[in-house]
């Protein structure tokens, strides 16, 4: 039982490296990766229905994070329209768009809050599409 722990855990880095969350990793994701830590242990020290627990409590947090719910959100082509970027999109060229835009509709250069949050939206959305296709473009 004790060899699940450390089996779990490279099993969780590599996805978060394949999906790239470590680069976007925040305050929630980190905690979600202490529960699922902490409900190993609890496993392996025979505390079934605790680890159980934290797990639920952990996908629940990964399916809110996922990007099948910000897509819902915003349709890949309502991100194109914001960011003003081609169909044929890299991410360099939706990174660049994402920069121009946020400079003007950002908070601090006295745009809203809740624009810039659209504007980050959809540069996720654009760039998880080009690295979900195999030549980094958007179709």
């Amino acid at each position: 039982m004790h060899i699940l722990l450390p089996i779990g855990l490279v099993l969780l880095a590599l996805w978060a490296w394949k999906t790239g969350r470590l680069r976007r990793a925040d305050s929630g994701d980190i905690a979600a990766v202490l529960i699922v830590i902490l409900g190993f242990i609890w496993l392996a020290r025979g505390n079934g229905l605790l680890a159980i627990g934290a797990f639920a409590g952990v996908a629940a947090w990964c399916t809110y994070r996922s990007q099948q719910f910000r897509r819902a959100m915003m349709p890949v082509e309502d991100a194109r329209v914001l960011l003003d970027v081609p169909p044929d999109a890299d991410q360099e060229t939706i990174r660049d768009a994402h920069r121009r835009l946020i400079a003007r509709v950002h908070p601090d250069a006295g745009g809203s809050v809740e624009l810039a949050r659209r504007v980050n939206a959809a540069r996720d959305i654009l760039l998880s599409e080009a690295r979900n296709n195999a030549d980094g473009r958007l179709h």
